[in-house]
């Protein structure tokens, strides 16, 4: 039996979903949303602030301001607290250690945030990519969103910035079938993903830790 499972997931796929019946099924922790709240309270800053670096990468000129930031900080020439500092580098560093330390306890559902390369080469997590058809993913993002936005190029640019969270932070192709154990369609429905998932794990080899 795997002792860890990550969960990455096409936006609007219902991966989320189904790492949580998962978790629920195995009575194991889920790391979804619960990483960002973990990561606001190891850096001490506002959970709104740790949301919106989440699964993000900084812009240059964000780089750039955070090095002249850094020397206006050493030369006692600007007034800087922690959460001038924190970003999306920093989020993915402190989620990256925040996923070392749940696999180390185990028995948990880690959803995205590159999870996946993290625990890439320990042989006792069971890595799982989702995805679904457009118009399911299309369906599901359009009632998260108001009237008349452009549903689909949310959707399309929600996959890129995921794309390039994972190549940026651990230089791994997002979509490589490689990187998983199982590729599984939502469309089978959620209750039957979340248990294919579940028994591929425990057919998996014996002698796991």
């Amino acid at each position: 039996m795997f002792r860890a499972l990550t969960i990455a997931r096409e936006y609007g796929s219902g991966g989320g979903s189904i790492a949580n019946r998962i978790s629920q099924m195995l009575g194991w922790t889920l790391l979804d949303k619960a990483l960002i709240l973990e990561v606001a309270r190891a850096a001490n800053v506002d959970p709104e602030l740790a949301r919106r670096y989440d699964e993000c990468i900084d812009s240059w000129l964000h780089r750039v301001g955070r090095r002249a930031l850094w020397r206006g900080a050493l030369e006692g020439v600007a007034a800087v607290t922690e959460a001038d500092f924190f970003d999306a580098e920093t989020m993915t560093a402190l989620t990256r250690d925040l996923i070392l330390q749940a696999h180390e306890r185990g028995k948990c559902v880690i959803v995205g945030r590159g999870g996946q390369c993290v625990l890439q080469h320990r042989a006792d997590v069971f890595h799982v990519f989702v995805y679904a058809p457009w118009s399911d993913r299309i369906q599901r993002a359009r009632g998260r969103l108001p009237a008349g936005a452009d549903v689909e190029e949310f959707v399309r640019s929600n996959d890129r910035q995921r794309t390039e969270y994972v190549r940026l932070h651990f230089g791994c192709n997002w979509s490589d079938p490689h990187l998983y154990h199982m590729l599984v369609s939502s469309e089978l429905g959620e209750e039957t993903a979340a248990s294919i998932i579940i028994d591929a794990m425990e057919r998996g080899p014996k002698d796991r830790a």
